[in-house]
């Protein structure tokens, strides 16, 4: 079966449902998870979150001439 068209009639599923926590359409229904904010993992006390996902702000580097 192609890609396509047809196989879209297919797609009947629901992968990501609301998540509890953070209210993103990113809770993963089989795996028991939010992957925006880690929401059902071991110790969820704590937010998912990384430095790289923040842009990093560069101060005090004027621009010399």
């Amino acid at each position: 079966m192609a890609k396509g068209t047809p196989s879209f009639g297919r797609r009947n599923k629901k992968t990501h449902i609301r998540c509890r926590r953070c209210g993103k359409h990113t809770y993963q229904i089989r795996k028991k998870k939010c992957s925006a904010c880690g929401f059902g993992t071991a110790g969820t006390a704590k937010l998912r979150r990384y430095k790289w996902q923040t842009k990093k702000h560069v101060r005090g580097t004027e621009r010399r001439v």
